[in-house]
């Protein structure tokens, strides 16, 4: 069966249904605005509702239908649950935006612990797998699917700013995107692993060493991630991106300790 090409793009996004996980702020926040904006139906998902609630009212008072979810997407019973619900409400799923993720402070092999370990698996690759599975079915029955795996540039190029367990959970990202279009293609399911470098969120501020705040400016900013993602939802279905890498114009010099 071909792939589906888009409609023309002041109206491809229209009405369709887009989960974002990490919807509540940094780049799930943007990407939710976009698609809001866009004129798509909005699910943001997270653990914390105060800002996902708060993510969903911007939509929503900008003109756009968006609702919050409370979700831990490493829950895999929860998962299904949250899944089953938003399907039986809005019937499909077109977009999935698998942005959930977390590090940890203590990075290196030498202090690295087991609990911090299976912490970031189980959230940023075991939670990822958790929300394809909750979408791939009606992605099938649609013949139509978009998957936008938030991994990091870590996912492709190892460093000790981002840590060892960090750097292998978005490793595992990026294989899940690539496994996922050797397999779903048929179905017309594309997948694509997201890699961005350093994006100017909160998450900044919770780095052993965190970036300056006179840094924060010239580099990537959340809307920028959001409109690159729009220009992954407006390719044709019969293109696939199977990889996207995003790296900042300006290159900051690391401080004492960051890559220590």
């Amino acid at each position: 069966m071909p792939a589906k090409d888009t409609a023309p793009q002041d109206a491809a996004l229209k009405n369709k249904v887009v989960w974002i996980t990490g919807g509540g702020t940094g780049i799930g926040r943007a990407a939710g605005q976009m698609f809001g904006a866009e004129g798509a139906r909005v699910a943001l998902l997270g653990r914390r509702l105060e800002p996902l609630e708060k993510a969903a009212q911007a939509i929503r008072a900008a003109g756009g239908e968006a609702k919050a979810v409370a979700l831990d997407v490493a829950d895999r019973a929860q998962v299904r649950q949250v899944g089953a619900a938003l399907l039986a409400e809005w019937k499909r799923v077109d977009i999935l935006v698998n942005n959930a993720g977390l590090n940890v402070g203590r990075r290196r092999l030498n202090v690295l612990t087991g609990e911090d370990w299976d912490l970031v698996v189980r959230v940023n690759l075991t939670g990822a797998f958790n929300m394809v599975q909750a979408v791939l079915p009606a992605m099938r029955a649609q013949q139509d699917g978009l998957l936008i795996n938030v991994a990091s540039f870590a996912g492709k190029f190892p460093s000790p700013l981002t840590g060892t367990v960090y750097n292998a959970s978005k490793h595992g990202m990026v294989a899940l995107s690539h496994s996922i279009n050797l397999e779903e293609w048929p179905h017309n399911i594309r997948a694509t692993a997201f890699c961005p470098a350093e994006v100017n969120t909160e998450i900044l501020a919770k780095r052993p060493v965190p970036v300056p705040d006179e840094e924060r400016p010239r580099m990537m900013q959340p809307e920028d991630l959001a409109h690159a993602m729009r220009m992954l939802a407006l390719m044709p279905g019969r293109t696939c991106v199977a990889e996207m890498i995003l790296v900042p114009t300006y290159k900051r010099k690391m401080l004492p300790g960051e890559l220590e």
